[in-house]
């Protein structure tokens, strides 16, 4: 039986990997640091090393430096998994065997295509088209499948809700899943329902506090035809969903969308992605245990925008990543942000939504137009709700309700910024 070591944090794509491997008899081993990585290396001397390069680049190194020293391990191929790499670092990894490597978010397809020569053994992977992203926001889980409904990222997506419940510590799932850009019809019966019971396995959430947002009518009526699904309820506006799970309306006390105040929500309808391949899986992956601590080799010359009118929203999100050598700039208003948009690169950004002159929607429209996708995390009021939710269909997928904590940043940072898969 062949063995695969795979060091990495991520609880999710280490739990997808198992259990893809244990599919075609393979033999996991799994390590959450280096020092652990190399000495099961040592012990099991394993047919494939895959390795997440971000742990920590020093140590990294030495592992594969220890790797090339061992005569039993020396030959053992290395797939390298990586949020960004420059030219000098590939360079140095041209001497330890290590056959690929991928930048986050990983092209799955590709991945498998990789270990399928690398081990001779065939992968099924489900190639057809599929865009997933999950999130947490007001401790609602949002859920946006676009294009088709993909097994695989379904799977995915039982780790990343669980991963995600964890993180925030949420006592009573309330989830929302938006279909975009979907017409199913009788052929996607059984990947509809392998979605309902993922959702409800991995969530752990009553049926009556699930919201299926779609407009695609053959959605509603094989939902309303199962009986074990009865109580989910399938809306099309985003806003009365969001309210209705927040209130804590009962869908069943006669409560109904139509008593909403509908905003015309265009949520639902086609978007223009920049993806080229299908099996893009834009996941984030976090744990309860995160800290600071554990993320200073990520954070380290991080550089994050604030674009705040607010000096004291400034300085908090300042201190809560200049602790960790993170590089951060502050904005005063949109102007001055967009000012040194086109000639600054940043990796994350906190923009208020209300801000004089140039405010947060503004900012936004300029930044589709000109194609700038790096991760928003919008600000705004507590009593400001319906604002935000113009905010997520702007293509803000996290927001933070003011006033904010130092936990609250850093909770938010880990869901954006951890390993994208």
């Amino acid at each position: 039986m062949k063995q695969v070591l795979i060091i990495d944090e991520s609880v999710m794509f280490r739990e997808y990997l198992r259990h893809k491997f244990e599919e075609n008899s393979i033999e996991v081993s799994i390590a959450l640091t280096l020092v652990d990585g190399t000495s099961k290396m040592r012990n099991i001397v394993p047919d494939l090393i895959i390795m997440d390069f971000n742990v920590n680049r020093h140590g990294s190194l030495e592992l594969l430096k220890q790797k090339k020293a061992d005569i039993n391990t020396v030959n053992v191929p290395v797939i390298i998994l990586s949020q960004s790499l420059d030219q000098k670092q590939l360079i140095e990894l041209i001497p330890y065997n290590v056959k690929k490597v991928f930048h986050k978010p990983v092209k799955i397809d590709s991945f498998f295509a990789t270990l399928s020569e690398v081990l001779d053994i065939p992968f099924n992977i489900d190639e057809s088209p599929c865009i997933a992203e999950v999130h947490v926001n007001d401790n609602i889980i949002f859920i946006e499948i676009a294009r088709g409904l993909n097994r695989d990222k379904m799977d995915l997506m039982r780790f990343k809700v669980a991963e995600l419940i964890t993180l925030y510590d949420i006592k009573v799932p309330k989830v929302i899943v938006m279909l975009s850009n979907m017409k199913l019809g009788f052929a996607d019966a059984p990947n509809i329902e392998k979605l309902l019971d993922t959702v409800i396995q991995a969530s752990k959430a009553k049926p009556h506090c699930i919201r299926i947002l779609t407009k695609d009518p053959f959605v509603h009526k094989f939902i309303r035809g199962q009986k074990e699904y009865e109580d989910i309820e399938v809306v099309s506006n985003l806003q009365y969903a969001v309210n209705d799970l927040l209130s804590g309306i009962d869908s069943r006390s006669g409560q109904s969308e139509k008593k909403a105040e509908l905003i015309g929500d265009k949520i639902l309808k086609a978007r223009s992605r920049g993806d080229t391949e299908a099996m893009a899986l834009k996941f984030e992956t976090e744990t309860k245990k995160a800290s600071l601590e554990l993320m200073k080799d990520m954070l380290e010359n991080l550089r994050v925008a604030v674009i705040d009118d607010d000096f004291v929203i400034q300085e908090l999100i300042k201190t809560t990543f200049q602790k960790n050598n993170a590089i951060v700039s502050s904005f005063a208003n949109g102007d001055e942000y967009l000012a040194v948009v086109d000639d600054e690169e940043f990796d994350l950004a906190f923009l208020d939504i209300n801000m004089p002159k140039t405010g947060g929607f503004d900012v936004l429209k300029v930044l589709q137009t000109r194609n700038i996708k790096y991760p928003i995390i919008a600000l705004s009021a507590i009593a400001q709700r319906e604002t935000m939710i113009r905010a997520i269909k702007m293509g803000v997928k996290s927001y933070l309700v003011k006033p904010l904590r130092a936990d609250d940043i850093f909770k938010k940072s880990v869901e954006i910024l951890r390993v994208n898969y």
